[in-house]
């Protein structure tokens, strides 16, 4: 049975790849850059670094792994920053490796406006490829013996593709007396629709947009709450991912220190709980995944892990110190 479960994950993974459906998050609110490029330099602080790492399915088949780190930063009006993410997918160790570069601008039409906008576009490379001879042929089996030497009678034009990628997007963000805030982008990738075949046919990665929304909400001192959603269409592909965290604080006036947790749910594929912490400079996120799928009989509805990391460095500035001359008194 498992065997078969095995075959059917390699086969899956292959079609998904060649049909060129991207990768996902459930922590799709710590992952700005892969959201979207107007979230270059939309932050406080002066320099922002992050990571990001993705294990599922490792209680059915080998699990597909991603990790991603990030950078960016800000001057003036200008936010500009650097993605690298790869993926591993299946038996066949498919690999995608993408670097990304972003930049944006910030629009803001008067001081105290409370609107903000902030266009953006990120240009990048993918290099995908794939180990053939990690996979098994039916020319392989004679009989009820399998030959790992035995001819595939394949004929495999390469094992390597490397392509432009162009996506670009906006975030809006309106506050409202520091009480409420609502931050909102729209993002379109894969813009260029590049072919990431391995034969000689044209197989074009289908364009992914994506619709995100997040409200936070300060409802005390203490407490705060944080809807969100994240709806994203690659082809035949939809997604819908929405819930809400909890926002606990636990610092003061001279440390920002908060715990999180939250409830999401993954439309047709899975829940997730999310824990989160926050201390000065850095944050720490945790997730993980129910899958409640049609995989549940082979999943036993374990999903995956995620972990992100985030470090934020506010260079010092001192204070400016204003000098009065004083008058002359006779």
């Amino acid at each position: 049975m498992y065997k078969i479960i095995f075959c059917l994950f390699a086969i899956f993974s292959f079609i998904e790849s060649s049909w060129g459906q991207d990768i996902h998050w459930s922590q799709f609110n710590d992952n700005q850059l892969f959201q979207n490029p107007g979230n270059a330099g939309h932050f406080d602080g002066d320099y922002r670094f992050i990571g990001n790492y993705r294990d599922q399915w490792r209680s059915v088949s080998v699990p597909f792994t991603t990790f991603a780190v990030s950078a960016d930063a800000h001057h003036k009006n200008i936010g500009f920053g650097l993605q690298i993410f790869n993926d591993q997918a299946g038996d066949g160790k498919l690999s995608t490796t993408e670097v990304q570069g972003t930049l944006s601008y910030l629009l803001k039409f008067r001081e105290t406006s409370p609107h903000i906008f902030r266009p953006g576009i990120s240009i990048g490379m993918n290099h995908r490829q794939v180990n053939w001879d990690a996979f098994t042929f039916n020319s392989q089996y004679t009989g009820y013996i399998f030959d790992p030497n035995a001819a595939t009678n394949e004929n495999f034009q390469s094992s390597r593709k490397t392509n432009l990628n162009i996506g670009i997007g906006f975030i809006h963000e309106w506050k409202q007396n520091q009480r409420i805030k609502i931050t909102s982008g729209l993002g379109l990738f894969n813009l260029n629709q590049p072919n990431q075949g391995f034969y000689n046919e044209v197989v074009k990665r289908d364009q992914r947009w994506n619709l995100f929304s997040k409200i936070s909400i300060k409802l005390s001192e203490k407490w705060a709450i944080i809807p969100s959603l994240s709806y994203t269409q690659q082809g035949i592909y939809r997604e819908l991912n929405f819930g809400s965290s909890a926002r606990l604080n636990l610092g003061n006036s001279k440390i920002n220190q908060a715990l999180y947790f939250g409830v999401w749910n993954r439309n047709k594929d899975a829940a997730f709980v999310t824990l989160g912490y926050d201390y000065s400079n850095l944050f720490f996120g945790l997730s993980y995944d129910i899958n409640h799928s049609k995989l549940v009989p082979a999943s036993n509805k374990r999903g995956g892990i995620e972990i992100s990391i985030r470090y934020i460095i506010h260079k010092f500035k001192p204070k400016q110190i204003i000098h009065r001359v004083c008058p002359d008194y006779i």
